[in-house]
């Protein structure tokens, strides 16, 4: 390890984060309903542009009049680029509760982008004396937040998410697209005159947990386009838990099951890590640093494998 061990992510459950356009307030006792952990009241993508006053309204009397329960309630404003966005910060921290826990900014492109916003949620807490600190998540969905991704992840100690949004990451990056996430249908390569379809997201993900994890700040997958696809968004999900993602943005109601199914280790994955917790437990009574579980060799950095997975079923269960 290094003399300067990587800081825990925040522990709080993140498998699914559910958006709803805040011009659409009809939805918000649903979302409150749903098994997402997270919530996103968008004031961003989904709004156009003469609805934001009206839905900054609406979402400022979500957050103080509904019983949002356990979840983290996140809002996502519009971006650094708009005349939009301080409206949103300033009136959303000005007029609503201690029960929003999270600001969302899009398309960060710099760690400066995240001070803009931090310097003014600083500000707003101090004049109006919140007691609770907000929370920052960033979306990286250009290639300058990809480049710059590890400046972004150290920007600032408020941060504690970063998703990929791949639709705009497309467009940033000039990507032959107009999918939002999963499999590109030209992105193959050929054996035999067989295609094999690879991974396009693969490496802005890895780009994404490496950062993530190495400045404290849990990373997410974000949107599945494609939500009559389940088995297109299983697939992208388990791939993108497999890298380290902890979530993933649902953007239909009948996605929130489909994230949860994928980001909460399954009993029988609980089951063998905490089998070989044990198997090492032993093996550390014996003075060994290493045993044979089923077959192969577990170790030291088996157990911090172990203890992710059942930690992350522990996170899942509250």
């Amino acid at each position: 390890m290094s003399f300067r061990p990587q800081p825990p992510a925040p522990a709080r459950p993140n498998r699914c984060q559910l958006f709803g356009p805040g011009s659409r307030p009809a939805l918000f006792e649903k979302m409150a309903a749903s098994a997402a952990d997270v919530i996103n009241l968008d004031l961003e993508d989904s709004v156009a542009p003469h609805d934001k006053p009206q839905a900054r309204r609406n979402i400022i009397q979500a957050i103080n009049d509904i019983d949002w329960g356990r979840k983290h309630l996140s809002v996502r404003i519009n971006g650094l680029d708009t005349p939009f966005w301080y409206r949103d910060v300033v009136e959303v921290l000005e007029e609503s509760g201690d029960r929003i826990d999270q600001i969302m900014i899009p398309k960060v492109g710099c760690a400066a982008d995240v001070y803009a916003v931090d310097a003014l949620v600083t500000a707003i807490e101090a004049a109006k004396g919140r007691a609770k600190r907000i929370g920052l998540e960033v979306i990286i969905e250009t290639a300058a937040g990809i480049a710059h991704v590890e400046e972004i992840a150290a920007s600032s100690p408020r941060l504690q998410a970063m998703s990929l949004g791949a639709a705009d990451f497309a467009a940033s990056m000039g990507m032959q697209t107009t999918g939002i996430g999963g499999t590109q249908d030209n992105y193959y390569m050929l054996k035999d005159g067989a295609r094999h379809w690879s991974d396009p997201w693969h490496w802005a993900t890895a780009a994404i947990v490496a950062a993530c994890r190495t400045h404290g700040v849990l990373p997410v997958d974000g949107p599945f386009g494609d939500f009559s696809d389940e088995e297109g968004f299983r697939a992208q999900a388990r791939r993108a838990a497999t890298l380290g993602m902890v979530g993933k943005w649902a953007i239909h109601p009948k996605q929130v099951a489909l994230a949860n199914e994928i980001f909460t280790p399954s009993p029988e994955q609980v089951a063998e890590a905490r089998e070989i917790l044990a198997a090492m437990q032993a093996a550390k009574a014996a003075g060994q640093g290493a045993t044979v579980y089923k077959g192969r060799l577990v170790d030291i950095a088996s157990i911090r494998q172990a203890e992710g997975i059942v930690r992350q079923a522990e996170l899942a269960a509250i």
